[in-house]
Parts: structure tokens; C-alpha cells; sequence
């Protein structure tokens, strides 16, 4: 398989694969050449290609034939195990202030469109 991770400024990673590991909504999947085709998307953790690891935020995998295409907010590539933890927990599972307040906000309006849908029942 050919992987490719993906950020909106740069290509991470380009490379042959044999197995792919990355964390999903629903848990850890792996993906090995001869899988069906499929999209899953992705939280803030580890992506294991082949023997190397890298720290991802949150995106999209999809996989067509041959072809793994993984893109995300943010990647960290060639650091330590250690570091890459930390990168998760600090870079991508913590919101800035801002972040929180916008999505506050669109919680908010979110609930409010579903409010006014119950009444017009």
C-alpha cells in the first residue's frame, strides 16, 4: 500500500506501507493491502506505519485499492515515542480559549434551530 498523510500545509508522509494502525471514533483499526475499501475518521492519537509512529489530529483515512490517504489538521513525525504522546495531549487534545467559545457558540445555535424545529410541530 502507498500512504500518504496529509496537513493543510504540507505533505508528512509518503511512503510504501504493510500495515497501517490509527485511532478511530470507534477505537484502533489497522489496514493491511488486501482490506475492502473504506472511510473512517479519525481522533487525536497515534498513527503506527509499519514500524514508525506519528502523532495526529483529527481527519479522515480513506483507503481505495492500493492507496491510503490520510488527512489531518496537524501531524508531528520523526520524534520520540514520548514526544509524540505529549504532542497529542498538548497540541491537539487541548482547545485554545477561542476554539472553546466558537464551538460554545455553535453548540448554542445548534440547540436553538432544534428548539424552534419541536415547536413547529
Amino acid at each position: 500500500m502507498r500512504i500518504r498523510v496529509l496537513t493543510p500545509l504540507e505533505m508528512v508522509l509518503d511512503r510504501e506501507a504493510s500495515r497501517i494502525t490509527a485511532h478511530g471514533d470507534h477505537g484502533f483499526f489497522t489496514l493491511l493491502p488486501r482490506h475492502v475499501d473504506c472511510v473512517a475518521t479519525l481522533v487525536p492519537g497515534l498513527l503506527f506505519v509499519d514500524e514508525e509512529v506519528l502523532a495526529l489530529d483529527e481527519g479522515v483515512a480513506l483507503k481505495q485499492g492500493a492507496d491510503v490517504w490520510v488527512t489531518v489538521r496537524d501531524a508531528v513525525r520523526q520524534a520520540p515515542l514520548e514526544a509524540l504522546r505529549q504532542a497529542v495531549e498538548e497540541r491537539f487534545l487541548t482547545l485554545d480559549e477561542h476554539e472553546r467559545r466558537a464551538r460554545s457558540a455553535l453548540a448554542m445555535l445548534e440547540a436553538g434551530t432544534l428548539r424552534r424545529l419541536v415547536d413547529l410541530r
